[in-house]
């Protein structure tokens, strides 16, 4: 199993950087970021320094989107970082929940990211694409290689993901939705004509690590953990308003906490203490994140591994930033990579 760090480019970019370099330290294998343009600062602008300043990271975006840049900036972009650095980008990519909202401007279609996909990994490894009609190429490319791994939650996007993404993108840890959504992944894959093997699996959640599994302990880990759910909630409210409250295609397990919630401010986005996810209940942090002592997260991450999942990426969003690297460099990442 491998490891990611996911870190929000709030200022200074230097501690972005610096947080990404200890995490290669201790044996992580790769480093994301978010990108909404107005919440945080440029992503692409620190990934080349956190490129520059590690030597075998790979860095990407989790995740962009293809609405606020054009489809072969994006490729120029992932494209020029890989040849400076020697291919070491992944684009993940969705229908930009905050970036577009933040806007003012609705997600993207799963249509118009379904189309974006091949066109940006097309772009990027040297190959022509069409553009709004236009084929286009990227003449200076050479032996470019650019993975695009999908999020997705709902029926419809986990088979898109599963048709066209190198990798899939699951924003949660609980062991029940991972198995129902790689597997929904997996199916979609084996459909279109795929090896379901081929497509990466990667776990995405908050992790905080305790001394001990003293109730005290446990509920501050939550307390910094609750927004996660809130985030989250965002894309489950989108799959109620789609497919119901009750549905055949969407599993109660991953709808039924949203029903006390009642609305997001975009500007508590991804931070502990976001007062907007008070709705959350305990046994959702529990289920959604990885809480508690190393040997609790071992126990779970090798129960995600057996799912199918390849790399679990820590969202380091909480009091404990460097800690968490720390521990998952001394006791997590030895044991299971």
């Amino acid at each position: 199993m491998d490891f990611g760090l996911v870190l929000q480019t709030d200022p200074p970019a230097s501690e972005v950087v610096d947080l990404m370099c200890r995490a290669e330290r201790n044996g992580f294998t790769h480093g994301w970021t978010f990108d909404s343009a107005v919440l945080w600062q440029e992503p692409f602008v620190i990934h080349s320094r956190i490129l520059d300043r590690t030597e075998r990271l790979t860095v990407g975006t989790m995740v962009t989107n293809p609405g606020t840049r054009t489809w072969e900036v994006t490729a120029s972009t992932f494209a020029t970082l890989n040849s400076m650095y020697g291919n070491r980008t992944i684009c993940g990519i969705g229908r930009g929940d905050s970036a577009m909202r933040v806007a003012g401007r609705p997600p993207d279609t799963l249509a118009r990211l379904g189309e974006a996909i091949p066109v940006i990994r097309d772009l990027a490894e040297g190959r022509e694409a069409e553009v709004g009609g236009v084929p286009l190429r990227l003449p200076w490319v050479t032996d470019g290689r650019l993975p695009v791994w999908m999020a997705a939650y709902g029926p419809k996007a986990l088979a898109l993901a599963g048709e066209r993404a190198d990798g899939f993108i699951l924003q949660l840890a609980d062991l029940f939705l991972t198995e129902w959504m790689v597997k929904a992944v997996r199916d979609a894959a084996e459909k279109a004509g795929r090896d379901p093997a081929a497509v990466t699996v990667c776990v995405a959640a908050p992790a905080y690590v305790t001394a001990d599994d003293s109730p005290e302990a446990l509920a501050h880990a939550r307390e910094q953990c609750r927004w996660f759910g809130g985030m989250v909630g965002n894309h489950v409210a989108d799959l109620v308003r789609r497919y119901g409250e009750h549905s055949a295609l969407v599993p109660d397990e991953l709808t039924a906490y949203i029903r006390q919630r009642q609305g997001y401010d975009y500007s508590h986005h991804g931070r502990a203490g976001n007062p907007d996810t008070a709705f959350v209940p305990d046994d959702i942090v529990d289920r959604f994140c990885l809480i508690g002592t190393p040997r609790a997260q071992l126990a779970k991450l090798a129960a995600l591994r057996d799912l199918g999942v390849d790399q679990f990426a820590v969202y380091n969003m909480h009091d404990a930033k460097e800690a968490v690297i720390d521990a998952y460099g001394e006791h997590i990442i030895p044991a299971l990579r």
